[in-house]
């Protein structure tokens, strides 16, 4: 397949449409699970939601206005530090993750989800660190641009 050809994640999962429904989705859940819910009393705002699922859409390849409008890594790295996530805490993260993908319409095509599920490992493992009393993550990096890694989607 041309490599011009492949649509980015963004794309193949419905645009920022798609991806915020999957945060809402991701939310819902979060706001009725005991583990995870500590981390937003009094539930999750619409703000919040709105500014995950630009962060969302930019790492899956749409337009980045997590990074021109909301602080980019910085920002993300700040929500993130002193919060000394368990290991516990990012599986259920992930876990939940995918089944709001399911509850939102996601592709559930193999390759997409195999990205999905690839960004969800790594993002959540370095949330995980960063978190942590004494992490010293880098100050400055890029938003990460998540792509199909091995696998693009199939189109036969």
């Amino acid at each position: 397949m041309d490599a011009s050809a492949v649509p980015t994640l963004f794309d193949w999962a419905g645009g920022q449409v798609a991806i915020r429904r999957l945060i809402d989705k991701f939310y819902d859940r979060v706001e009725a699970d005991a583990l995870l819910s500590p981390f937003f009393p009094g539930g999750v705002t619409e703000d919040h939601r709105e500014h995950v699922s630009r962060w969302w859409a930019e790492v899956f390849g749409g337009p980045a206005v997590y990074t021109e409008r909301l602080g980019g890594y910085e920002r993300m790295l700040a929500h993130h530090r002193g919060l000394d996530i368990t290991g516990e805490q990012r599986l259920r993260f992930v876990t939940t993750m995918s089944r709001a993908a399911d509850d939102a319409g996601l592709p559930d095509d193999p390759e997409f989800r195999a990205a999905l599920v690839g960004y969800l490992e790594w993002a959540t493992r370095l949330a995980l660190a960063n978190s942590q009393p004494n992490a010293q993550p880098p100050p400055q990096a890029p938003v990460p641009r998540w792509g199909w890694g091995v696998a693009p989607p199939y189109q036969p």
